[in-house]
């Protein structure tokens, strides 16, 4: 029992001498740590001295230091990416909606280009056309028909939901094609 009181006294009067570093001591001990975070025995012997701390203290000291490092630089990498993996999270989004605006072109231009390819509906062709104009009869309504699909299709390409022109009402079409 007394072997055990002994070693228990011993022990708090350990605690009770240890020094807190002071202001200078831990500077050297950061600046030293800057230059490199392992301790060799040459070293810890070198800034135990220089500091007049017992060289476990200088080791204990790097130990702990290198422990809050790992942290720090592990809390840093894990808010650099949790920032990519916003911004992927964000360019992703953008991405989906710019594939579903391209998918409603595409299915507008298919559906024009589906027009060029059906039968020229001849019930609509005036009935002026006598027997031996009938061929240029039908190929002017086929290009009338082509024409109006022409400026549909180059509405949906600029992008513009079928209406031409500019802002100051200038047709691009009726010059060229009417």
């Amino acid at each position: 029992m007394d072997f055990l009181n002994v070693q228990s006294t011993r022990k708090s009067h350990l605690k009770c001498h240890k020094k807190r570093l002071t202001q200078d001591q831990v500077r050297l001990l950061e600046i030293s740590f800057s230059s490199n975070n392992k301790l060799d025995s040459d070293r810890k012997s070198q800034l135990a001295q220089e500091l007049g701390l017992p060289p476990r203290q200088v080791a204990i000291w790097y130990q702990n230091k290198r422990a809050r490092w790992k942290t720090q630089s592990l809390e840093v990498d894990y808010k650099t990416l949790q920032q990519r993996l916003d911004t992927a999270l964000e360019d992703n989004e953008k991405l989906k909606l710019e594939v579903e605006r391209l998918r409603k072109e595409l299915n507008k231009t298919q559906e024009m280009l589906l027009g060029f390819n059906t039968p020229t509906n001849y019930s609509s062709i005036s009935s002026s056309c006598d027997e031996v104009g009938s061929t240029s009869c039908l190929q002017l309504h086929d290009q009338s028909k082509h024409n109006h699909l022409d400026k549909e299709f180059f509405a949906c390409l600029i992008g513009d939901e079928g209406h031409f022109g500019t802002p100051n009402g200038h047709n691009f079409f009726t010059s060229s094609m009417s």
